[in-house]
């Protein structure tokens, strides 16, 4: 079975860092639960209590029930807990399946979670404390090989605590940043509305988040909106918007002129993005739904179509850790069988002259490459556009991305973009290219 959260969250801060189903609607493997700032000092003895509900937490997850939707649901009922003792349970349980590799199954639960701690302190402070072959042997599991590419970068990528990404509203970054405080800029200039976030605030609380000032957004997750490059007044047709958060970049890029088809299966989600559309002050959208089939939601032909598939999430197995050990190669295959299915059903729905752009937030061959090589075979109506690689100084244009975690600073994912031909019955030609 491959929808594994088809369940809906609790409404509690947490999972991807942008507010999106993560991984793959499978949702997706999307405020961090996770404290953002690993403190190189020892931590105090900890309270019994938040160790033993760290420990239940750590007992009941499974592939059907991931660990960072037991998290929401479980902080979200104890409304007594301090936010210090929350962040501390989150970290607790992101770095025990984190460290899973180096832990003892012998021992208790709690001995393990201490360890893990305690890895995760000591990488902290040196990431030269783990050698790359031992991180190779321990950090993923061994299928992952035969899949990707694994270097070394990545898998140290891997064993760092996540950051936390925001996006602002147009125009709006130097303001977020000077009321947050503990705010950075990306070094890329492509990102203009980006900012990382090192402060412990519980965000969703914030007045400027309240007021649709930023919303959490992954800052791989941003690079898809870039790389799509929406124009004012274009139409465009998110098929697998989830709980928005691209549908919002997308109209932010739009400047709010034009429209947007935001499609979904799952009607709980449309009723989240509404939410937040009305939060962020987004009214260019349309949300439908859509079951993935050959039927499109709508007969409209559109400027742009973004197929933001459901994939495996390896590229969130950093913030995501627990994903690592419940993801297998049996779910990589059946979901790069659904990605070429609703690449192809979508791309049905873009104009001559249009443009379809193919995201996933993983890096397996099977559902990057392998997809994109299938769908250029089976439609000679679409030709490929050359893509720079927004984090990148001196990108090398290529008709597909990869964007891997040690680059990023965020998660991994994997960009690909056509255009179709204004004339179908015309013979392939040169790559398109995207500055017009």
């Amino acid at each position: 079975m491959i929808d594994r959260t088809s369940a809906r969250p609790a409404p509690w801060a947490g999972g991807t860092g942008e507010g999106e189903r993560r991984p793959g609607r499978l949702p997706r493997p999307q405020a961090g639960l996770e404290s953002r700032t690993a403190s190189p000092e020892r931590a105090p003895e900890v309270p019994a209590g938040r160790e033993q509900l760290a420990v239940r937490i750590l007992a009941k997850a499974t592939a059907t029930i991931p660990a960072d939707l037991l998290l929401r649901q479980t902080l979200s009922r104890r409304k007594l807990l301090s936010r210090t003792d929350g962040a501390w349970i989150s970290r607790a349980v992101f770095s025990t399946f984190r460290w899973q590799g180096w832990l003892d199954a012998t021992t208790s639960a709690e001995d393990r979670l201490q360890k893990a701690l305690s890895l995760a302190d000591d990488y902290a402070i040196s990431t030269s404390s783990i050698s790359d072959d031992e991180l190779r042997a321990k950090a993923i599991p061994g299928w992952t090989a035969e899949a990707l590419d694994v270097s070394p970068a990545w898998l140290r990528s891997l064993q760092a605590e996540p950051a936390l990404w925001l996006r602002t509203r147009p125009g709006m970054r130097d303001n977020v940043s000077t009321q947050l405080g503990f705010c950075e800029a990306p070094a890329s200039a492509a990102f203009r509305d980006a900012l990382r976030y090192d402060g412990q605030e519980d965000l969703y609380r914030n007045e400027l988040f309240q007021a649709g000032a930023f919303e959490i957004q992954d800052i791989a997750s941003q690079a898809v909106g870039i790389l799509c490059d929406p124009k004012p007044g274009e139409t465009w047709w998110d098929a697998c918007a989830g709980e928005g958060g691209k549908t919002l970049h997308l109209s932010g890029l739009m400047e709010g002129k034009g429209l947007i088809w935001a499609s979904d299966k799952a009607e709980w989600r449309l009723d989240r993005l509404k939410q937040r559309a009305g939060r962020a002050g987004c009214f260019n959208y349309r949300g439908v739904l859509w079951n993935g089939g050959p039927r499109p939601p709508t007969r409209t032909r559109f400027d742009g179509v973004l197929v933001d598939a459901p994939c495996s999430g390896v590229g969130t197995w950093g913030r995501n850790p627990h994903a690592r050990w419940t993801t297998t190669p049996r779910d990589v295959e059946e979901l790069a069988v659904l990605q070429r299915d609703l690449l192809s059903h979508a791309a049905a729905s873009v104009k001559p002259g249009g443009k379809l752009v193919y995201a996933v937030c993983t890096l397996t061959r099977a559902e990057t490459s392998g997809v994109t090589d299938a769908f250029t075979a089976a439609h000679p109506e679409f030709e490929p556009v050359l893509l720079s690689n927004p984090f990148a100084p001196n990108p090398s244009p290529s008709p597909s991305q990869f964007l891997w975690p040690q680059d990023t600073g965020g998660n991994g994912m994997f960009v690909a973009a056509w255009r179709r031909r204004a004339d179908p019955a015309s013979t392939p030609s040169n790559v398109s290219t995207t500055e017009e």
